[in-house]
């Protein structure tokens, strides 16, 4: 009877940890957020200078005729990459520092562009170095 109460106990813990080793492997990029911090940095000034030239270059389309119109375009593309450069890298832009406590124990720090309705203590999954509600 001993033995039988053994064999049955001994099985049931066999099927217990199988279980929690699949709820794990199943979950290995879980965990739960421990902090949450807004950033403020510069936007790329490469697709203002772009956006710049092109607006400068057709107001300078738009001055005189020959020569005097291909100087005032390159002029107005230079001056307009230029301004579109000022003006994108003083733009600010808001990001997210997410800090997730992993389900084994390890701490990751994702920064991204929207958190969406994640608070600290949310359960998270993070996949493509993203953070995601789970």
């Amino acid at each position: 009877m001993k033995r039988i109460f053994g064999l049955i106990l001994f099985a049931v813990m066999a099927l217990s940890l199988s279980a929690v080793s699949l709820a794990n492997d199943n979950c290995r990029n879980c965990g739960r957020i421990v902090n949450i911090e807004s950033v403020v940095g510069h936007r790329s000034s490469n697709g203002g200078a772009l956006a710049g030239a092109i607006v400068g270059g057709a107001i300078g389309n738009q001055v005189g005729d020959g020569n005097g119109q291909t100087a005032a375009r390159v002029a107005g593309a230079v001056g307009g990459a230029y301004v579109g450069r000022e003006i994108a890298q003083n733009s600010e832009k808001m990001r997210f520092r997410v800090t997730v406590k992993m389900l084994d124990g390890r701490v990751l720090v994702r920064t991204q562009d929207k958190i969406g309705n994640m608070r600290i203590g949310s359960q998270v999954r993070v996949k493509d170095g993203r953070v995601r509600p789970r």
